[in-house]
C-alpha cells in the first residue's frame, strides 16, 4: 500500500504484479507503429516553488523567483501561434508558499489571490492567441483544479516516484501521496491527464514498478491518463549524481509499456533521453517540442529540430504524426469543456489547425 491515505487516496499493489513487471525486458514489448509529438510553446508562468528538490534547476529561491506578466504571457503565446504551435505549456514551481512574499504581493497587485487564479487569466490569454492550454501547476486541491480545468485541453503533473527519497528531503519535502492525490483529483474532475516517472533520483527497481502500477490503477479507476513520460534525471548545476545508463532506461521504458493499457502512450523526451535506442522499447510519443522557446525545466538540453524527429521516425520505419495536447479519444469521448470545444471547432485559423491534426 502506498502512503497516500492521508490525502484521501488508497492504492494497493499486488506483489505478484510487481514481480511480473520487474521481469519485463525490451524483448517482451513491441515497437510502436507510429510516433507522435505536439508542437508547443513553453510559458514559464512562475519559478517560485514550495519544494526544494535537489535535482531541479527550475525553481528560484524567494527574492529571485520570476512571475511572468500578462503582457509577457501574451507575447510568448503570440510567437508560438505564429510558429504554428497548438499548445501553450504552462510550467510551474508548485504553489508558492508564504516565503514568496514578492510573488504574492505581485499577484495581489494584478487582482489575484492565488497563482491558480492568475493561471486562469493566463489560459484565457493563450486561448485568445490561438493556443490550447496545457497547465502543469504541481500538486493541486480539487478547488484549485476546478478553477482552471475548463480552460485547459489537458493538464499534468509528474508523479516522479511513489518512494520516499532523499532528493525530496527537507522541511518542505515533496510527498508522493500528495502527487497521487492530484492525479486522482484529475480523474474525479474529468481532466485528460499527463503524468510520468523520473528515473535515477534515488528510487530502486521495485519503486519504479510500484510507481507505474499506481498510475495504471488510477487510470483504470478514472480512464483519464493519456500519456506517461519516462524521464531520466540529467546532470545540471544542482544535480551531479549522473543519469541512469542506457540498459536501465531501456528496461524501465519497456516496463512502462508492459504496465500500461495500450491506449495510454509512453513518452520519451527527445532532448533528455536517447530515443533512437528506445524505439524497440514501446515508446510511441516524443512529447511536446517547441520551435520557439527553451525547455525551461531543463534549459541545458535543447529541443531537437523537427527534422531530427522525422529522422528518428524514419529510422524506426514508422510515420511521425503531429498531435494536439489532448488526445483524440478524449475529444471524441466528450471530456472537453465547452470553452475548449468552442476553440477546436471555431471557424478561424487556430480552429482549422486543430481540426487538421484531429483528422
Amino acid at each position: 500500500m502506498f502512503g497516500a491515505g492521508a490525502y484521501g487516496v488508497e492504492l494497493t499493489v499486488d506483489d505478484d504484479a510487481v514481480e511480473r513487471l520487474l521481469a519485463v525486458t525490451p524483448a517482451d514489448v513491441d515497437a510502436a507503429d507510429e510516433l507522435s509529438f505536439a508542437r508547443n510553446v513553453f510559458v514559464p508562468l512562475t519559478t517560485a516553488c514550495r519544494y526544494t528538490c535537489t535535482y531541479c534547476t527550475y525553481y528560484d529561491p524567494p527574492g529571485q523567483a520570476s512571475l511572468l506578466s500578462p503582457e509577457e504571457v501574451r507575447e510568448i503565446c503570440e510567437r508560438g501561434a505564429d510558429a504554428g504551435c497548438t499548445e501553450a505549456l504552462f510550467t510551474f514551481g508548485d504553489d508558492p508558499d508564504d516565503r514568496y512574499t514578492q510573488i504574492h504581493e505581485q499577484l495581489e497587485e494584478w487582482g489575484h489571490d492565488s497563482i491558480h487564479s492568475y493561471l486562469r487569466e493566463a489560459c484565457e490569454i493563450a486561448l485568445d492567441c490561438g493556443l490550447l492550454p496545457h497547465a502543469n501547476p504541481g500538486d493541486q486541491t480539487r478547488e484549485e483544479m476546478e478553477l482552471v480545468a475548463d480552460l485547459n485541453a489537458s493538464m499534468g503533473v509528474m508523479l516522479e516516484t511513489t518512494a520516499e527519497i532523499r532528493a525530496h528531503a527537507g522541511s518542505r519535502r515533496k510527498e508522493p501521496g500528495q502527487r497521487l492525490a492530484t492525479i486522482a483529483t484529475a480523474g474525479e474532475v474529468g481532466v485528460p491527464f499527463t503524468t510520468g516517472i523520473l528515473v535515477g533520483v534515488g528510487e530502486d527497481w521495485r519503486d519504479r514498478a510500484e510507481s507505474l502500477l499506481a498510475i495504471r490503477e488510477l487510470h483504470e479507476r478514472y480512464g483519464h491518463v493519456q500519456e506517461v513520460i519516462v524521464q531520466p534525471v540529467v546532470d545540471n548545476e544542482r544535480w551531479q549524481q549522473g543519469s541512469p545508463d542506457l540498459e536501465a532506461l531501456r528496461r524501465v521504458t519497456a516496463m512502462a509499456r508492459a504496465a500500461l493499457p495500450e491506449a495510454v502512450s509512453v513518452q520519451s523526451p527527445p532532448n533528455l533521453a536517447p530515443v533512437r535506442d528506445l524505439l524497440d522499447c514501446g515508446i510511441d510519443d516524443l512529447g511536446g517540442v517547441s520551435p520557439v522557446t527553451d525547455d525551461h525545466v531543463n534549459p541545458e538540453y535543447a529541443w531537437p529540430q523537427l527534422r531530427e524527429l522525422e529522422d528518428v521516425a524514419e529510422e524506426a520505419g514508422v510515420p511521425l504524426r503531429e498531435r494536439l495536447p489532448v488526445y483524440q479519444r478524449f475529444v471524441d469521448g466528450g471530456w472537453l469543456s465547452e470553452e475548449i470545444q468552442a476553440a477546436i471547432h471555431a471557424d478561424d485559423e487556430a480552429g482549422r489547425r486543430y481540426r487538421r491534426l484531429l483528422g
